[in-house]
């Protein structure tokens, strides 16, 4: 079994001595060097380069620079995707990120864990656990989603929250750890004014 094959069954793997990680390590950060290089106004550019670097997009999506990920291929977004300055995605296993979704600047997604055992740790092994965001998911600034996290559809991070445990649909959730703080309800719709046209 290759290290590429051990990190996707979720085992403990080598991912830094094991030349073809590495070799597409560097590829992924090319080509996030060469996206964060370009002017804000390429936007059609910038999505040339999105489309080869990560599995699965929408047609329409836009992640704002800079943004780095390891492999790329491990990513999948869905319609109409925002993600906004300086996001990180360690994507050793699958990001996956469900319809209209909206991130907040400075915010990591990791699916990297390393052993607790020194020794194992320093001969390079890590382990990979999927990353899945449901559909109309807002995550605001500063949030942490650790390896193995589901967040559900309809739900809303707090700001500065570390999510080390799956999160239900529908709630707000904050906190270090993220907990659920409550539903989401129909009185939410009124919860910031709006114009009423006449």
């Amino acid at each position: 079994m290759t290290e590429k094959e051990k990190a996707q069954k979720g085992l403990l793997y080598d991912n830094n001595n094991d030349p073809q990680l590495v070799n597409e390590r560097l590829e992924a950060k090319e080509l996030c060097y060469d996206y964060n290089q370009l002017r804000p106004r390429m936007i059609a550019e910038r999505e040339v380069i999105l489309k080869k670097l990560l599995a699965k997009t929408g047609s329409k999506f836009l992640i704002e620079q800079p943004f780095f990920c390891d492999q790329g291929y491990n990513i999948e977004i869905g319609e109409n995707f925002y993600c906004n300055h300086n996001a990180v995605m360690l994507d050793a296993a699958k990001i996956t990120f469900g319809d209209h979704v909206f991130i907040a600047p400075n915010c990591g997604f990791y699916t990297a864990g390393h052993p607790l055992d020194a020794e194992q740790r320093n001969q390079g092994l890590e382990i990979a656990l999927p990353i899945t965001i449901g559909s109309n998911v807002w995550i605001s600034g500063g949030v942490s989603v650790l390896p193995g996290v589901t967040i559900g559809d309809n739900t809303v991070i707090g700001a500065g929250s570390v999510v080390n445990r799956d999160v239900p649909a529908g709630v707000i959730a904050a906190g270090n750890p993220c907990r659920v703080i409550r539903a989401i309800t129909e009185a939410d719709k009124d919860k910031y004014p709006r114009v009423v046209s006449l």
